[in-house]
């Protein structure tokens, strides 16, 4: 439909703006302006414009009405552990359901298999697990899919976002595995798949607006037009800022403690800051994310070496915005962590010929090693110098990547408050002493009355169970221990009088005891059941939280059997695998199973969420 100029109250600029605008608006959009349009207010006795327009957009409405177009429907999966894809994933589903999309959005647990048969377009937003495993919520669907079980699909089309980090050397794996099997089943891409690292916010952007322009284009739509707001929020003021990893709140330190004992050669700190006026909520199960600064020694030696400018104005974004080059360094990029991509992309920024060799290597476990433990200083001293300017060498860092960590406190305990337990990183290689960006700024380079720029990152993956009388069984080891005292918090806040079992590890008993009054005070009033403690260097054989599992082999059975929901929380390479061998050894043995059987018994807990694992 078109306005025509003859008898129109609109000049033929404004009848060109409209012609050009009417197509682009979906339905919802040309009723809501319709319905603004009745109400606003005219005087006069011409029949105003607005009156006009509307008569336009109702005909059109009508129009679209007696004829609707035919639209596939589309279907949003997500795999995630700290909630990142979830939180895309139901972005796309909003956008998409703004614009009169019929579509649906789930995790991959929640989603059954064999439907995938059914689905026309389908739209995978997932991450990756440190070895290039998928997320624990997204292994079913994963391991259905690339089974004999799973059918053609020549009928699908798809898209696929996938989130990991280039310093891991599976990057995207998960992603990319989805993307390449859903092809060889027959399935159409629709888009193709975007691989995003930890500063993932701008190419996941694009990605979500590609695949909307493509689904408006199969349905007719010239254009993915955006969705006006409703009437009664058009124009709203906001009272309260939306804190967000794009705009974190200024928390208050309130209080830094060491936890462990005087001779340890650990520093593990408690950290309270005051969430007062942040509007910010979390529950147990959620992390709070700081955004960190390099250390500003580490910056002065990286420069004096380089001999740039450090007040030379460098952008750090695409808008333009600028800072002077020290402190872009110290606040905006990543100096620490070395990854292959970064590698390539200095070697072309160089003339040494040793760099291009060892990048070109087939031997993965060179490239690896030199990775490890080692970050821009030392490829500056080892392959430079770089004949670049400081703004060519800045094009090619990544963002700093944000620290997650496992809140450690209730907040109906805690009211505008937010704690946590943070392990200082720190240990030598290759001739220097090393620093971890975040722990090392907490646990040196900030006071009480300092502020940090925060954010909580929701984790639905990691929660307690509906049911206060259901049975939780809670396994961590040194700063793991962080979630489980948010839990019991949490739970005597809510006088929950479900039975409650604590594993917990670290080096030693006397200096490591993370928190242990405040175990001893739940042990005492009942909120924490039991617990079983592992302090591996104070034996002659070390004793891990696994070993201390297998010893009450037949009690965690009943307790499993009585339905039971067990977390995980600590490293994933070494101490969350050792720990679900162990399960898998008790289920096996106490239930009398094989091991095929054992694994589909912790399958079954994992879809009925009575398995989770929060990882690192």
């Amino acid at each position: 439909m078109q306005l025509q100029v003859v008898n129109s109250p609109f000049n033929e600029e404004q009848t060109e703006l409209l012609n050009r605008l009417l197509p682009t608006l979906t339905q919802q959009q040309k009723i809501w302006l319709g319905g603004y349009l009745a109400a606003a207010p005219s005087t006069g006795t011409e029949e105003p414009e607005s009156t006009t327009l509307q008569h336009a957009l109702q005909a059109e409405v009508s129009t679209e009405q007696q004829a609707p177009i035919e639209t596939r429907e589309i279907t949003i999966l997500y795999g995630t552990d700290t909630g990142n894809s979830q939180g895309l994933a139901e972005e796309l589903f909003q956008k998409l359901e703004q614009q009169d999309f019929k579509v649906s959005v789930s995790s991959m647990d929640d989603f059954k298999p064999k439907s995938i048969k059914k689905v026309e377009d389908l739209l995978i937003v997932t991450s990756t697990d440190g070895d290039g495993d998928p997320p624990d919520n997204a292994i079913s669907f994963h391991e259905f899919l690339h089974s004999k079980k799973a059918p053609k699909l020549d009928d699908l089309r798809f898209s696929v976002l996938a989130l990991g980090d280039t310093s891991y050397e599976f990057f995207c794996q998960t992603g990319k595995d989805f993307d390449k099997r859903l092809e060889e089943l027959g399935g159409e891409r629709i888009y193709p798949r975007v691989d995003c690292d930890l500063d993932f916010e701008e190419p996941a952007a694009e990605w979500l607006e590609g695949v909307i322009a493509k689904l408006n284009e199969s349905k007719g739509a010239s254009q993915p037009g955006e969705v006006a707001a409703s009437a009664s929020q058009a124009g709203a003021p906001t009272d309260q800022p939306n804190y967000s990893k794009k705009n974190p709140f200024h928390a208050e330190i309130i209080e830094t403690i060491n936890l462990n004992g005087r001779g340890s050669n650990k520093e593990t700190y408690h950290l309270e800051l005051d969430l007062e006026g942040s509007n910010l909520d979390y529950e147990p199960g959620d992390s709070l994310g700081i955004i960190p600064q390099n250390d500003p020694t580490l910056v002065d030696k990286l420069l004096e070496e380089t001999g740039w400018n450090p007040d030379e104005s460098v952008p750090i974004n695409k808008e333009g915005d600028l800072l002077s080059l020290r402190e872009a360094l110290i606040s905006t990029f990543e100096i620490t962590t070395l990854t292959k991509p970064l590698l390539e992309k200095l070697s072309e920024l160089t003339t040494n010929e040793e760099l291009k060799q060892l990048l070109e290597s087939v031997d993965r476990d060179a490239i690896n090693g030199y990775l490890e433990g080692r970050d821009l200083l030392d490829v500056y001293r080892d392959f430079g110098p770089w004949k670049v300017t400081a703004q060519e060498f800045i094009n090619v860092l990544r963002k700093m990547p944000v620290r997650l960590y496992s809140i450690a406190s209730s907040a109906q305990a805690n009211p505008d408050e937010v704690h946590l337990t943070i392990g200082k990183v720190e240990y030598e290689a290759h001739g220097r002493e090393r620093k971890g960006v975040c722990s090392g700024q907490i646990a040196e380079r900030v006071e009480v009355g300092d502020t940090l720029p925060v954010f909580v990152q929701k984790n639905q993956s990691f929660r307690l169970p509906e049911n206060p009388e259901t049975p939780v069984i809670m396994i961590g080891a040194g700063t793991g221990i962080a979630p489980y005292r948010s839990f019991l918090e949490e739970r005597e806040e809510l006088d929950a009088e479900g039975d409650t079992w604590l594993f917990f590890g670290d080096q030693h008993f006397m200096t490591d005891f993370l928190y242990q009054t405040d175990w001893q005070q739940w042990m005492k009033d009942g909120v924490l059941t039991k617990m079983d403690v592992a302090f591996s260097r104070d034996t002659e054989e070390k004793i891990y939280v696994q070993h201390r599992m297998l010893a009450k082999s037949k009690e965690l059975y009943q307790w499993l059997e009585k339905g039971a929901h067990v977390y995980v929380c600590g490293d994933e390479k070494h101490m969350a695998k050792d720990v679900q061998q162990a399960l898998l050894s008790i289920i096996e043995k106490e239930g009398n199973m094989s091991v095929e059987e054992a694994e589909n018994y912790l399958a079954t807990m994992r879809k009925e969420k009575r398995y989770q694992r929060d990882v690192y």
